[in-house]
């Protein structure tokens, strides 16, 4: 018999899946919260070029502590 490893299932969890890109799965980097209460997960690539948009959709957001999200500026203008 061969012994195979597998992590245990604490370790193992869904929210890895919930670090992409909404857009093109890459590593998440901005994390939004809608008004409706959903949640929607960006890279930098898209978060920033969709920044002018996000802004006005978000009621509160998260950002990956190496990462600049141009949308911080825009929400801190109004």
């Amino acid at each position: 018999m061969t012994a195979t490893l597998t992590p245990p299932p604490e370790t193992a969890t869904a929210q890895d899946a919930d670090e992409r890109c909404d857009r093109c799965n890459a590593a998440g980097k901005l994390r939004i919260v809608l008004a409706g209460g959903g949640e929607l997960v960006f890279c930098g690539h898209h978060a920033n070029k969709y920044a002018d948009d996000l802004v006005k959709i978000t009621v509160d957001y998260t950002v990956e502590p190496d990462f600049t999200w141009r949308g911080s500026e825009l929400i801190a203008k109004n």
